[in-house]
């Protein structure tokens, strides 16, 4: 598994025992993990927008129609990792695998722009290279409580009866009971008295082309004194999040990486405000990143053995979306 020593942790440490607002960010392989103060925020030009930090400029509202177009890989591109994916699934190297793309997208709209107008729990917008949008909170910490929301499972709205569908549907079901477990299983290395308050709640997500409903369940357990105003112990124990991984993590990584190909970077990293007492992070998916003056969507899904490549296909790409409408 990963090597979560970078410095960076303990500058959290100190920062949260000595109760100072802070804003980190950590990449997917937790090789790079950056800590912003209050008053560094602007001065790197990284704008966030969270539930309970606003630190955005306003900017004045822009009311042009959206053109999104995609260009995913093709189903042959696609079924290659896929294919590396499933047979490990198969030998039982892995229960649940998160498989991701990169796609190319052309939109109307600059980065700011698409940070400004779009509608999400948590964003964030760093120099001119990415924007996230994400629905999905990774850890909470509020006076010593510390609660997850792993999300798993999406499907189109229109689809009739598309909550219960989706709540019933035998693979997403199978997918979401293993992110449960073992973000439970997480948890019960930083707390006590972990448990389950509320399994699989429906959330109605609006976009620019297509609505859907997204799965996720509710987590909590009470902080261990050692890891109490400790933000950077916490995430070193967590991450890699177990969402945007599978299970068991260490093999699962492996399998990740030699079946997809492109580096995921900041996406499927974990972000987090520190606002000098409590902690909200989230799972930077929903992901827009700028590369040689082009720009890529990067989504993805759970893979499982009951998965099947047309729907998994069809999933990647229908997280391509701006939550703007």
């Amino acid at each position: 598994m990963l090597k979560n020593n970078h410095p960076n942790f303990d500058k959290m440490d100190e920062l949260s025992q000595q109760k100072v607002p802070f804003f980190f960010m950590v990449d997917f392989l937790v090789e790079n993990v950056l800590v912003f103060t209050e008053n560094e925020l602007k001065k790197n030009s990284l704008f966030i927008d969270f539930q309970n930090n606003t630190g955005a400029p306003h900017q004045q509202e822009n009311k042009t129609n959206i053109q999104l177009k995609s260009f995913p890989e093709s189903e042959e591109v696609y079924k290659k990792g896929f294919d590396k994916v499933l047979q490990n699934l198969k030998l039982g190297n892995s229960y649940l695998t998160n498989y991701t793309c990169k796609t190319e997208i052309e939109i109307n709209l600059s980065l700011e722009e698409i940070f400004h107008r779009s509608k999400a729990k948590y964003k964030v917008l760093y120099h001119d290279q990415f924007v996230c949008f994400s629905p999905e909170t990774f850890v909470e910490i509020i006076d010593n409580e510390i609660f997850t929301h792993p999300m798993k499972g999406t499907i189109d709205a229109s689809t009739e009866n598309a909550a219960e569908v989706l709540k019933n549907d035998r693979k997403e079901k199978a997918e979401h009971y293993t992110v449960v477990d073992l973000l439970r299983n997480d948890l019960s290395m930083v707390a006590d008295e972990v448990k389950v308050n509320e399994f699989q709640r429906m959330h109605f997500i609006q976009t620019n082309n297509k609505d859907l409903y997204a799965m996720s369940s509710e987590i909590s357990g009470k902080l261990k004194p050692e890891f109490q105003n400790k933000t950077g112990s916490i995430m070193k124990k967590l991450l890699p999040a177990g969402s945007i991984l599978g299970a068991p993590k260490p093999k699962t990584l492996s399998i990740i990486l030699e079946a997809e190909n492109h580096k995921r970077g900041f996406y499927t990293g974990v972000c987090g405000w520190f606002d000098g007492k409590n902690l909200d992070s989230c799972v930077m998916i929903r992901f827009i990143e700028k590369e040689n003056g082009k720009l890529y969507f990067k989504s993805g899904g759970g893979i499982t053995h009951l998965s099947n490549f047309a729907d998994e296909y069809k999933e990647m790409k229908n997280k391509i979306y701006v939550p703007i409408h």
